[in-house]
């Protein structure tokens, strides 16, 4: 029988179903006044410079398939856009690998790359964006892509995790936060499972070391991060985003931990304590 990838048929039905980004031809060039010097037209040039449209991508083969949603709400701003189409790019040139070493076979089930980004937060001091899909390449099941973006329009920069927290001891509080809260979730989903006695004790073994491993206090390990935001636009809690592997097996899922706004600005650089709530 034909294998049918996780999410194969799925994603080309989402992606086909999203609302393109607004695409606007350019306005025709004004023609110059006869005897114009050519180089005024240099700054009008200079001043329509924008960023290039986002352009859902769907392409369908015999051998792979491809499904990418970009966020219309990112288009304002270059750099953002620039690490968005990167990390697809990224993502394209794994799976054409994976497909060039087929060589002239094709797989009994299509190769694919599903990515869908959503913007979790639009406001003019904060641009959140969420990449959440999968990497098929054969195999039970695809590699998932998780990550996460947070632009700040103000500063025109990116916000990571090693900007924002820059002291080892903040990350070993937001670690010892972020564990105890792992350590907790784990414990309910044992006790929910039934797990018999003889096995507990191994599988909270197992499972302890995959989160510490995980969560090590440092900048890496907590890289993807999304805001959460009250009605008054600041940062209430930040979400951490754990993919599947990182702290717990695939089966496990993408697991999260909000770590609140109390706790982080104790440690958060001065030049980003205003974007929280009692910063």
């Amino acid at each position: 029988m034909t294998r049918v990838p996780p999410c194969a048929a799925a994603a080309l039905v989402l992606v086909a179903c999203l609302t393109a980004c607004n695409r606007q031809a350019p306005a025709p060039a004004t023609p110059a006044a006869p005897g114009a010097a050519t180089t005024a037209a240099a700054p009008a040039a200079a001043s329509t410079t924008v960023a290039a449209p986002l352009a859902d991508v769907v392409e369908t083969t015999p051998r792979y398939v491809i499904g990418v949603s970009y966020p219309k709400e990112a288009a304002p701003y270059p750099g953002l856009v620039a690490a968005l189409t990167k990390y697809a790019g990224d993502a394209r040139g794994d799976l054409m690998d994976a497909v060039e070493g087929l060589g002239n076979d094709t797989p009994s089930a299509p190769y694919e790359l599903s990515l869908a980004y959503t913007t979790l937060v639009d406001s003019p001091n904060l641009v959140a964006i969420g990449a959440d899909g999968s990497l098929y390449t054969g195999g039970a099941h695809g590699s998932p892509l998780i990550a996460r973006w947070v632009w700040l329009p103000q500063q025109n920069t990116m916000l990571t995790s090693d900007k924002l927290v820059p002291d080892a001891a903040g990350w070993q509080a937001i670690s010892d936060f972020v564990r105890e809260q792992l350590h907790t979730a784990l414990s309910q989903r044992i006790d929910a499972d039934d797990v018999p006695a003889e096995s507990r004790a191994d599988m909270l073994k197992d499972a302890t070391r995959m989160i510490d491993d995980g969560t090590e206090p440092k900048a890496d390990a907590f890289s993807e991060f999304e805001p959460r935001v009250g009605r008054d636009g600041r940062i209430d809690a930040l979400r951490f985003v754990f993919p599947p592997y990182q702290v717990g097996p695939y089966a496990d899922g993408t697991q999260t931990v909000d770590v609140p706004a109390e706790v982080l600005l104790p440690h958060v650089a001065p030049a980003y304590r205003s974007l929280f709530r009692g910063g």
